[in-house]
């Protein structure tokens, strides 16, 4: 058993999600969004490049040189699959590692509601997952994938960097491409995949101009395009999009994502009152004729009363979600306000900072 397996098994067994390992610092584990140290002394270089040796393959060595950072998956014999980040700082070399569970989640379990598995039954289209870093999105999408491969028969092509929970064939051929080790980007990946006879493409992060032109254009062929951007809220998402093209085509992309777009993911993970964890606090936006109306008219500053009353049909703004999570007392008052959109209607769940002294 590697010497890093030992860290690994403890930050699983206290319910972690990441181990730290940073030189000149003891490890440390985020449980329920906080950073926890180990009873362990601090880590010195020496004990940083020896786990390296027990991770990293010499490519992956290589790569760290040349780049600074590399992103990798480790499989531990006693702790499971783990997704890895090795970098360079001041002090010398750092590490982090998030678990990835064996199994993922269903739809259900993250709380999604009866629409979302709806529209990706429909099997086309263009379904956006965004978030910031750490907000589970990967998970979601993790689970999207699943029921898919559970509720369709078809070919689905993930593209990640690196692959994270790795799923087996149920009712689909599933074939998934690390980035760096299959495919030298995902621009590059991507174009490959719809010549790959697709009928859903997992796009892992839509982080440049060609990636984000290249999936709108397979999402209008009839491929169901999974997708991740880091932006906070439904509506930024759709701005983030348009913006990232230049002027003269933005009329064009608006049209494109009008008729393509399907559903907007937008979630917090945020922590419970109990202190057992955290959970996904998510703003969901259906592409109805309204919104569709409106992204083709850039009207987008209109969505926002649309996500308000579009509850019917499976909509739910980030504020109503937290808010109701505070209601029901699962969630702190404080914790809703800190990922809140409009703080103002959470201020009386809030005490004075007078009050806390007190």
């Amino acid at each position: 058993m590697n010497r890093i397996d030992t860290f690994l098994e403890l930050a699983v067994r206290q319910g972690g999600s990441d181990l730290h390992l940073v030189a000149g610092m003891p490890p440390r584990v985020r449980s329920a969004g906080e950073l926890q140290p180990i009873p362990f002394r601090e880590l010195s270089h020496q004990d940083l490049e020896g786990f390296l040796q027990e991770m990293m393959p010499p490519a992956l060595r290589q790569q760290l040189d040349e780049r600074w950072n590399v992103d990798f998956a480790y499989v531990s014999t006693v702790a499971g699959r783990f997704r890895a980040n090795v970098y360079r700082h001041s002090n010398g070399i750092a590490a982090v590692l998030r678990a990835i569970p064996s199994e993922p989640p269903t739809l259900e379990s993250l709380g999604l509601p009866e629409q979302v598995r709806q529209l990706l039954d429909l099997g086309k289209g263009l379904v956006l997952v965004t978030g910031p870093t750490g907000a589970g999105k990967s998970t979601t999408l993790a689970a999207m994938v699943d029921h898919l491969n559970r509720s369709m028969h078809g070919h689905i092509i993930t593209l990640e960097d690196p692959v994270e929970y790795l799923h087996p064939f149920k009712n689909c051929v599933i074939t998934q491409r690390e980035i760096g080790t299959h495919a030298p980007g995902f621009a590059e990946a991507l174009r490959g995949a719809v010549r790959e006879d697709p009928d859903v493409v997992l796009v892992g992060d839509m982080r440049d101009l060609e990636t984000i032109s290249l999936a709108l254009t397979a999402s209008e062929t009839g491929i169901l395009v999974l997708g991740t951007l880091h932006t906070s809220g439904a509506i930024r998402t759709i701005d983030r999009i348009v913006n990232a093209f230049p002027p003269r085509r933005q009329d064009q992309v608006r049209t494109m994502l009008a008729d393509s777009l399907r559903l907007v993911v937008s979630q917090r993970l945020v922590r419970k009152l109990d202190g057992t964890g955290r959970l996904a606090a998510a703003e969901i936006m259906v592409s109805t004729t309204a919104v569709s109306s409106m992204i083709r008219q850039g009207n987008t500053h209109k969505l926002q009363s649309v996500l308000q009353s579009g509850q019917r049909l499976g909509m739910q703004s980030l504020d109503s979600v937290l808010l109701d999570l505070v209601r029901r007392e699962i969630i702190s008052g404080e914790e809703a306000y800190e990922h809140a959109i409009d703080r103002t209607q959470f201020d009386r769940y809030v005490a004075p900072a007078g009050d806390i002294a007190a």
